[in-house]
């Protein structure tokens, strides 16, 4: 198959490459799952942006470079914010549903969340992403020249280098398309494509709990680093402090608004003669509106101190009518699992939220390999430094989608070479798949507990050491036995874990999300983390 462009995800990145692409190119869209099984579909909170005069684009830097712990690329974070408007414009026009509010200047209601100055969170109620994917979708399913590819499960990019190894010598390799396969035949297909544009979103499952989907398997981290790019920041795991605590509700976020909205953290009965009482305010002035990696470090803290399994997120105290008005999706939810936030506190704890690092690029996309781009969760443009501001994410994926679609349609079109099939002539079905499941799970326990919110270099080294054991197992069965979704995603995911316990090595501090207890200082200066692979990968 050709196309002049190749997308690999189907989150907000990935669409609005491809809508602001194919008026002039034909597009392909390959989706592990069906389209709104990304995260982007589960973004609760907001998109970020300055839309009332009484904000300002300096002020939305300066939160961001605050919330990044000083290592924030200012001239990406200010090429991001001041495009912020016209992206929100872009979605309006194609027709969002934003919550409306008529006394506002742009006529939609703005909410607040931790670490932001202003009101600047435009937001659907408490289901933006899911309002922003079934209004994109909707114009993607319809247009002639994006063709969908659900249920595709992207294997490696084709590289030049790869194709006549040979003929490497100095030569830049290029990026010519990848193998993918299709989950319901098992035939893995090649495409061809000028352009290939990774927008996979994070690496959330690689640990033991997660706000993430099950597709969130650091796909395009994995695949661009085992193709020769740089990677960067991937000690910066977000910790989301307040996933729901229930023994049936699996990932449920609860969203960043609910404290924005005064919502308050306070101990459970279990806590004994502390029970009900506030703590945020013992660990920083800001309380319950401090960055995220200040509230997920106090929960832990309190958690472990008391040993307790959870603590309580209260907003009871709110009217009832404006809590099912603005968290209908958090209040329908509870509800089925018998808490009804508008009479009783929430139960949560912090999980595995946003992969702030990724694949190294520029602000339209670019990666190291010519022909390659990255978008999204999936890269990192320098925006979110050592902490992602609440809401920034989802406004990356407009700012830098539209600038890497205008960068590609500028282009002029080239051949692109034979690409082979796929060669599965030496390999043979698998005869333990417990092998997989059992590697599965191994590495998101010691990845929760060696790697988590507080780290030390003895766990750390820990998990480097097994990772390397897992590594040499799962590249074994790689190459002898046919390839499964399960296995691509292993694959990945060992991939991804190994970027992130290196760079948490190489950081002799502690800053934003890396909290060591070895290094708690924060040095003078700070830098980012960046991984060269030392050959091509795979």
């Amino acid at each position: 198959m050709k196309f002049d462009v190749a997308i690999v995800g189907s989150g907000l990145a990935g669409l609005s490459v491809a809508l602001h692409l194919a008026e002039t190119r034909t597009v392909a869209i390959i989706s592990k799952r069906a389209l709104q099984d990304g995260a982007s579909n589960w973004a609760q909170g907001g998109i970020a942006a300055v839309l009332d005069s009484g904000d300002s684009h300096a002020e939305h830097i300066n939160d961001t470079l605050v919330a990044g712990g000083g290592l924030c690329d200012e001239g990406a974070t200010r090429f991001i914010v001041e495009h912020g408007r016209e992206a929100i414009e872009w979605l309006i026009e194609q027709g969002v549903p934003f919550t409306r509010d008529e006394s506002a200047e742009l006529g939609f209601h703005l909410t607040r969340e931790g670490g932001h100055s202003q009101r600047r969170i435009i937001h659907a109620a408490d289901a933006t992403g899911h309002a922003v994917q079934v209004t994109l979708e909707e114009k993607v399913r319809a247009h002639p020249n994006i063709t969908l590819f659900e249920h595709h499960c992207a294997i490696d990019l084709i590289t030049s280098d790869k194709l006549h190894p040979a003929k490497k010598g100095n030569a830049q390799p290029k990026c010519h398309g990848l193998y993918v396969q299709d989950e319901q035949t098992g035939q893995v297909h090649t495409f061809a494509a000028e352009h290939t544009v990774l927008a996979t979103g994070g690496a959330g499952k690689v640990y033991l709990y997660t706000t993430n989907p099950d597709t969130a398997s650091g796909d395009g981290i994995a695949m661009a680093w085992r193709a020769g790019c740089r990677v960067s920041n991937m000690e910066f795991i977000q910790f989301h402090p307040t996933c729901l605590y229930h023994p049936y509700a699996k990932s449920f976020l609860i969203t960043e608004a609910i404290r924005g909205e005064g919502g308050l953290l306070k101990l459970p009965p279990e806590a004994g003669a502390a029970a009900g009482s506030r703590f945020m305010l013992a660990h920083d002035e800001r309380a319950e509106l401090a960055p995220r990696d200040v509230v997920a470090r106090a929960i832990d803290f309190e958690i472990k101190k008391r040993g307790l399994d959870y603590v309580h997120l209260d907003i009871s105290h709110k009217p009832a009518e404006f809590l099912i008005e603005h968290f209908p999706t958090i209040y329908a939810r509870c509800l089925e699992l018998g808490i009804d936030i508008t009479k009783q506190p929430i139960p949560i704890v912090p999980a595995a939220h946003y992969t702030c690092g990724g694949v190294v690029t520029d602000l339209s996309g670019r990666t190291d390999l010519p022909g390659l781009y990255a978008v999204g969760e999936t890269a990192c443009t320098g925006l979110h430094g050592a902490n992602r501001l609440a809401s920034n994410s989802l406004l990356e994926c407009l700012v830098i989608g539209r600038a890497c679609a205008t960068d590609i349609a500028a282009k002029e079109k080239d051949e692109i070479p034979y690409l082979p099939d796929w060669d599965e002539s030496r390999v043979t079905d698998a005869d333990e798949e417990v092998v997989i499941a059992h590697n599965w799970d191994e590495l998101r326990r010691f990845m929760w507990n060696y790697v988590g919110i507080v780290r030390t270099t003895k766990r750390l080294e820990r998990a480097q050491h097994r990772i390397a054991l897992l590594k040499e197992e799962i590249d074994e069965y790689y190459r002898n036995f046919r390839i499964t979704h399960d296995l691509l995603e292993l694959r990945n995911l060992v991939d991804v874990a190994s970027l992130i316990v290196n760079s948490a090595l190489q950081r002799h501090e502690s800053r934003g999300l890396h909290f060591s207890r070895d290094y708690p200082e924060t040095l003078p200066k700070a830098l980012p983390s960046v991984l060269t692979p030392s050959r091509r990968q795979g």
